[in-house]
């Protein structure tokens, strides 16, 4: 809990420096990824502060993956209607308890250098409250049109290949 603390103190002091900073911009992620042996999806918004080529990137978000309530199941009728069961006993339940996707927020505190028109390249640090740790991670990423990236990130049990938007 001590180093998700330092992570969200460094990410609010760097925020705070944004309006001294050379270029500071507004973004925004979404990736697909792998965390602790799980596929899901990254949805994040990240603040980057430039100074020359050199940048630092808060960037707070959701993991999104599928949860661990096996209870619930979907069956279609044969009038082709699909309903919602209740595995332990059989009964109909609310749809919206077959939805099985869970959300863990994460937190990330990235620092890199940008070849202009190249690709950045940079490493940075991810704490998630599932997990309850900090990963250390590099990253790459290569424009493929203004203001967009594809962009990977990889670290201990940690892999994402997605899009930035924005810077």
């Amino acid at each position: 809990m001590r180093n998700a603390k330092v992570a969200f103190a460094v990410a609010a002091v760097v925020g705070a420096m944004a309006p001294a900073a050379h270029a500071a911009q507004l973004g925004a992620e979404l990736s697909a990824a792998r965390f602790d042996d799980t596929w899901g999806a990254e949805a994040g918004v990240t603040y980057r502060v430039g100074l020359s080529r050199i940048y630092v990137a808060p960037t707070i978000g959701a993991f999104i993956y599928k949860g661990d309530n096996d209870r619930y199941y979907t069956q279609q009728l044969s009038n082709g209607t699909e309903v919602c069961r209740d595995s332990s006993n059989g009964q109909f339940a609310k749809k919206s308890r077959c939805n099985n996707v869970a959300a863990a927020p994460y937190a990330r505190i990235e620092v890199g250098f940008t070849f202009p028109e190249l690709f950045t390249i940079g490493g940075g640090a991810r704490f998630t409250t599932k997990g309850q740790e900090v990963i250390p991670y590099g990253t790459i990423a290569i424009p493929i049109a203004p203001n967009v990236n594809l962009k990977a990130n990889a670290g201990k049990d940690y892999y994402a290949l997605g899009l930035t938007v924005g810077y």
